[in-house]
Formats: structure tokens, sequence, C-alpha cells
């Protein structure tokens, strides 16, 4: 056990500065640093929905607390949301209001998990979960995946499978898939569930992406009907409707599951800021147009991206991951190779916060910045990759 002056073995590892000497860097670049590192957006959300719309004179005792499950208005709001989308009416009593999705996943990170559990979490991985997982003094099992779909003679769900001891509990799933925008297909998502339901394991479905879609909108893996009784879902209004900074997230799940999930949220932050949640509520229903005009805007930057660096567009999110050792140059490392980049005034992401065995790789937000600007950064990296 740590005594004074040590912590805990469980934060070894943890740090807020992901990117460390890359932020270090970019202070002492002289001009303007595109951030292309961080997954947000630079559309602001409807006016309804922003920070300064939510008035004391219209709701009274704004700056109070909220119920812990959510304020009603939200709640209902979320309600409706999930049957617009997709068509399931969910049970008021089944639905928890979170400060944000990565509280939220925290949250069930402290229901489900016991010291020394293993969760399978399919790499690469948005790369706050590992975290999650490792708080809990669980063990994060991380597993190629989304860059060996559609590969010959690769079998993803197979290394999966491999990769399952009799202490795995949960399998963490991501459609549309932070960071690669791989979408999952529906043979992938029925052998997934194959997969849980063999070895008995809870499902975390990470819907944070689930309106940022290019194609065809994919189907919440959360409404398949084997999976109900061992399924929940993960949702935000962050991505969706530029509210990152709001920090309003929420769960559902099975109700005896969900009624833990209200007494460990109680105990983890109590409840999500009360003028934030009420702008996510004006969002989810006033804010399907805005969404919509936001998607389209999102695609022409997806395939500006991707164009510019020679890789298929993503199917859905606000990223492109892509294998940067091709502009390594000799005896030069990916990190310096980022360096280069912040010298060029663009800011991506190690692809070593996605996964052990992404060393190599680059992740790029394109919804950070308006397109003219995008068009700028790409013009910048282009030059330093040499393309």
């Amino acid at each position: 056990m740590p005594r004074f002056p040590s912590y805990t073995s469980h934060a070894e590892g943890l740090s807020d500065r992901v990117f460390g000497q890359l932020i270090q860097r970019s202070q002492s670049y002289k001009g303007h640093v595109y951030p292309l590192h961080v997954g947000d957006t630079y559309l602001d959300p409807i006016p309804e929905a922003r920070a300064e719309a939510q008035r004391s004179s219209h709701y009274s005792r704004l700056h109070n607390y909220s119920p812990v499950q959510g304020e009603p208005e939200l709640l209902d709001a979320i309600i409706d949301k999930v049957q617009r989308r997709h068509g399931v009416t969910l049970a008021r009593d089944n639905v928890q209001v979170m400060s944000g999705a990565t509280s939220g996943l925290g949250v069930l990170a402290c229901v489900l998990l016991q010291p020394g559990d293993e969760v399978l979490i399919p790499a690469p991985f948005w790369p706050l979960i590992r975290g999650a997982v490792k708080l809990r003094g669980a063990i994060p099992v991380e597993v190629p995946f989304y860059t060996e779909l559609g590969k010959p003679q690769a079998d993803p769900v197979a290394m999966l499978e491999r990769a399952v001891t009799e202490r795995t509990v949960a399998l963490y799933i991501n459609s549309p898939h932070n960071p690669t925008g791989v979408a999952l297909d529906d043979d992938t998502v029925t052998r997934l569930i194959e997969l849980a339901l063999r070895h008995d394991l809870w499902v975390l479905t990470d819907e944070v992406y689930e309106d940022i879609w290019y194609a065809a909108p994919p189907t919440g893996i959360w409404k398949r009907p084997e999976l109900q009784g061992r399924v929940i879902a993960t949702h935000s209004v962050s991505k969706a409707y530029g509210l990152a900074g709001a920090r309003v997230g929420f769960t559902h799940g099975p109700a005896e599951i969900m009624q833990v999930v209200r007494g460990v949220q109680t105990f983890y932050t109590y409840c999500a800021p009360r003028p934030m949640q009420l702008g996510a509520a004006r969002a989810l229903a006033l804010g399907d147009g805005w969404l919509s005009d936001a998607r389209g805007r999102y695609a022409r930057a997806a395939r500006t991206a991707a164009d510019a660096l020679g890789v298929p567009a993503p199917q859905g999110g606000t990223f492109l991951f892509f294998d940067a050792s091709p502009y390594v140059r000799p005896g030069e490392s990916v990190l310096q190779l980022l360096e280069r980049c912040v010298d060029a005034g663009v800011m991506l992401t190690p692809g070593s916060a996605s996964g052990q065995a992404f060393e190599s790789w680059v992740r790029l937000c394109f919804t950070a910045v308006r397109q003219s600007d995008l068009e700028d950064a790409l013009s910048r990296l282009r030059r330093v990759l040499g393309r």
C-alpha cells in the first residue's frame, strides 16, 4: 500500500501532458500553430445551446446542483433524441447524465471492474480509455484490430478471441472509430457480439461519434437484441453539437446496473454542471439542422485531408490515422518528425497515445480548424512530409 510520499501504482504512467514536449516546442513557435492534435470543432453550437444563453432570469436557481440523474429537461431531450435517431424508447430510469463521456466511462469502470480484471480494447483506441481502465487497477488488453480490418489473411476478431483469458470481463467497442474513422460493418459487429456471448463479457459501446458519418448512418451496436442485459452505451454532446467544453454526456443500460451507476456517479462528480445540461438539452432538441450542416462541412474537410495525405477518407468521426514511418528521416524518430511539424505550425497527435503497437503512426483532427486554415495546415504538413 502506498504511504507518504508515494502514490498508487494505478496512477503510474498517467499524465495530463499527452503531447508533452510537443506542446512545449509549440510555445516557442513564432507564428500561429494549427491545433490538429485535439478532437474538437471550430464551429460554435446553436445560439440556444451556448453558455451565455442560459440565463438566471429563465431558470430559477440556475447555478445550484442538478439532480444526480440529470436535469429533467435534458433527460426528456435524450429520450426524444434516441427515439428519433434509433427508433428506441429508453426507460427514464435507465438513463444517467454524466460529466462528459470521459467521466461516464470512468464511472462504468468503477462499477464493473475489480483490480486484476482484463478489458479487451481493440487498438488503436481513444487515448483516454486505457487510463480509465488502469485507474481501477484493471488491465487494458490492447489488441490490433481496426487497422487489420480488410487485410488479406487477417482475422482481427480471432485475434481478440485469442486474447481472452479467465480474467477478461469486458469488451470496449467504438464505432465510428477514434482514431481511424472506421465504421464497423454488420458482419464484424455480429462476430464481436458472438465473442462477448461465448465468454460472458460486458460490452461497453462508445457512441460519441454516432452522428458523424459520411455515407449511411451506422446502426447503434447497443441496439442489437442479443446484447440486451449486458451492454452499456455511452454518448456525448461534445462532437456532434460542438459542446466539448460543456462536459455533458450520458449512459444507458440495464436497470439494475444503472442504479449502481447512479450511486457511483454520486461520489464521482455528483452531477454535470446545471447550466451546461440545459444548453445540451437545447442542442439535442433544436440542433438537428446544425448537425446536418456540420456533417457536410466535416465530410468536405475529411476528403480534403485524405487527398492531401494520400490516404483513404474516413467513414466517420473527425480524424485521420496514418503510418508516418515513410516520412521519417534516417536516424529520426516519429517524435522528431512531429517536432518538425510543430516547427511548421502544425500540431499532431503521436500514435502511441492510441496503442503501444502504433509508435510510428500519427493522428490528425480535420475538424479543429475552418476549411481555409485546414488547407493551409495541410500545405505546411505536405512540405514537412515531402509530399
